[in-house]
């Protein structure tokens, strides 16, 4: 591997680290961790399977959650305060 080829694969590194490894900012309103209701790659962190925003592997996963307003998560269908 020639020294370009390392360069390019470490800038390609340090810019896809933030994207790979970033929880989701947490919101500005009162809100509440609602498990079971994010779709496929739209989660907001972490479970047992992944660790990251955006890396729900199915959607509604029990382990995987979304900030939603405090107070609306009973209210949506299949939403949990607690991982499922």
């Amino acid at each position: 591997m020639n020294k370009s080829q390392i360069l390019a694969s470490a800038i390609a590194a340090v810019v896809a680290m933030p994207v790979m490894a970033a929880p989701a900012p947490t919101p500005s309103f009162s809100a509440e961790k609602c498990y079971g209701i994010a779709a496929k790659g739209a989660n907001d962190c972490g479970s047992a399977t992944h660790s990251c925003a955006g890396n729900a592997t199915k959607s509604k996963d029990g382990a995987s959650w979304l900030y939603v307003p405090s107070g609306t998560c009973k209210k949506i269908e299949g939403g949990s305060l607690t991982a499922k």
